[in-house]
């Protein structure tokens, strides 16, 4: 049994040596922004304090966090873990307990923030062949930065991709929604969700990847208002000749339509709407590494959208084989 199950992601945390820089930058990704006691906040339309974190250093990142249901389940982790819980000391107050995950990642797990009433979110009335709720009435959509609602999820890459699905399911109460393999029984990560029992929860809040290359924060995704919203802040970064990354495209694990955005220091943002939901009754699946890849409409993955693109499958045999290669001189002499 799980030490306690996390509700959502609460927030991820970077450096950067200049504030002004990736203020101008969060700001014409969606966030609102502001600044206190030498850290740069950006906070979505949900009422979360924050969601985003600046600190002034040399650029890299820092921290994840995730939101705990109770300060009781931070005392139980606490307990667990054999440390504090202490005073988050940051917007929205609360409390906190830190840990760190087997590659080093910092993990903070925050209660008791003090939230604001999430502000309106406009509804799209979308006229489609089976339902057309728009009538005597027109579209018009101004110029502007997307409006980022909330954070959905970040994405670590791991060196031990099993060692790793086991300290955040056993502390987090994570359940899997997709289980990736670059070849039949060779995994390499997992998309894994918020066990929220009846409640609905995104297909995933962390996925977990060991992929070839230096670990670090592959990227974070922020839930923008609809796909208008994402287009008309698409259009609006690329008219400010901000760094695009991938999309727009629909995914094919979750579903959800994206699109990737760098920001000034070489960290990866994703807009992202209309995402798949399940609930803790809902099965785990496998999936194929060309699957992740993949999507199911819009722009091919940067890998692949090269004039010389590598095959998918090819792909996937060479993650699999550095996967087994790995595996077999991981194993002690007993194991072998």
């Amino acid at each position: 049994m799980a030490v306690i199950k996390v509700e959502d992601i609460a927030h991820v945390r970077f450096a950067a040596p200049d504030l002004a820089l990736m203020r101008a930058f969060l700001e014409d990704f969606g966030l609102q922004c502001f600044e206190e006691g030498e850290r740069l906040y950006g906070r979505g339309s949900d009422g979360r304090p924050f969601v985003h974190v600046t600190e002034r250093g040399e650029a890299r990142f820092l921290a994840v966090g995730l939101r705990a249901a109770s300060l009781a389940d931070l005392e139980n982790l606490a307990a667990h873990e054999g440390v504090s819980v202490e005073p988050l000391g940051e917007p929205g107050a609360g409390m906190v307990v830190r840990l760190t995950d087997p590659d080093g990642y910092l993990v903070e797990v925050v209660a008791g923030q003090t939230c604001k009433a999430p502000a309106p979110c406009a509804a799209p009335r979308f006229n489609s062949a089976a339902d057309k709720p728009r009538q005597r009435a027109t579209i018009r959509f101004e110029p502007a930065p997307a409006h980022v609602r909330r954070i959905g999820h970040a994405v670590l890459k791991v060196s031990d991709f099993r060692r790793s699905e086991a300290w955040w399911k056993e502390r987090f109460g994570l359940l899997t929604s997709d289980e990736i393999e670059a070849a039949p029984d060779v995994p390499l990560g997992a998309f894994m969700r918020c066990d929220r029992g009846d409640l609905p929860s995104d297909h995933h809040t962390i996925f977990l990847a060991q992929l070839p290359g230096a670990l670090g924060l592959l990227h974070a995704a922020f839930e923008v208002e609809s796909l208008d919203d994402l287009m008309c802040g698409h259009e609006w970064l690329k008219a400010r000749k901000r760094e695009a990354a991938w999309g727009v495209g629909r995914h094919i694990m979750g579903s959800q339509i994206f699109d990737y955005w760098k920001d000034p220091f070489g960290n990866e943002l994703e807009h992202w709407t209309d995402g798949d939901l399940f609930t803790a009754a809902d099965p785990p699946a496998k999936q194929t590494m060309q699957a992740l890849l993949a999507v199911q409409w819009g722009a091919a993955h940067p890998m692949f959208a090269g004039r010389i693109a590598p095959p998918p499958g090819l792909v996937a045999w060479i993650t699999a084989l550095q996967l087994r290669i790995k595996r077999l001189f991981s194993r002690t002499p007993k194991e072998a």
